[in-house]
């Protein structure tokens, strides 16, 4: 999946001459914790966060604050040179970048001008959507052999029980590099049936391991 199909390309923007309680209040009131800074060509020259702004400004447990720091413009506490984004970067990229650098988001730039952004709640959410989470369905998880083939047997299975799979994911067993867990999410609310030829077949079904069902 690509960034583009996921971005939000309606991104509020500031400039550096805004204030930081321009950017204050922009951030209240539409519910955002990032805002690209911008020139007059849209083209981006900054990033302010929510945390850059909490850095900036003193302790709200202060008695008596110095008001003129909100009048600082955000060229002086702005990211000059935020990590950025292509609208045909893969998904699976953007979130190593974000969890390495440990950032919330990024700009999405192309052909020198501010087009989107993309931030880890966004990630977040196409990963449920991904798993199929959002829909009626079931959840089985299944310890395997990693050989050649073993999909096509399991396929099969579901196949005979007339059950689409929404999403299938593979991770590594940590008690056996030679086996690995799979993740299989499908459009049936009892897979009782599936589960007990699962089992019949000889699969290691491990979730869910329903009370009363004796595991081959």
């Amino acid at each position: 999946m690509l960034v583009e199909e996921i971005m939000n390309t309606s991104v509020i923007a500031l400039q550096p001459s805004h204030t930081i309680k321009d950017a204050v209040k922009i951030m209240k009131e539409h519910k955002i914790r990032h805002l690209p800074i911008t020139d007059n060509h849209n083209k981006l020259v900054g990033l302010i966060t929510e945390r850059d702004l909490k850095n900036a400004l003193p302790s709200s447990l202060l008695k008596n604050i110095d008001q003129s720091i909100y009048e600082q413009t955000l060229e002086t506490v702005m990211i000059s040179q935020p990590i950025v984004g292509h609208p045909l970067d893969f998904i699976e990229e953007v979130a190593l970048i974000l969890y390495e650098h440990r950032i919330g988001c990024m700009p999405i730039v192309s052909g020198g001008q501010l087009v989107g952004i993309i931030t880890g709640t966004d990630l977040l959410y196409t990963y449920i959507e991904i798993t199929g989470a959002t829909k009626p369905s079931s959840q089985i998880e299944i310890r395997v052999c990693d050989k050649i083939g073993t999909l096509h047997e399991i396929a099969r299975i579901f196949t005979n029980h007339h059950a689409s799979i929404l999403s299938m994911l593979v991770y590594p067993d940590t008690q056996d590099e030679k086996q690995k867990i799979l993740s299989i999410r499908v459009t049936i609310m009892n897979p009782l049936s599936i589960i007990d030829d699962l089992r019949k077949e000889g699969f290691d079904v491990l979730w869910p391991n329903m009370p009363g069902i004796n595991r081959q």
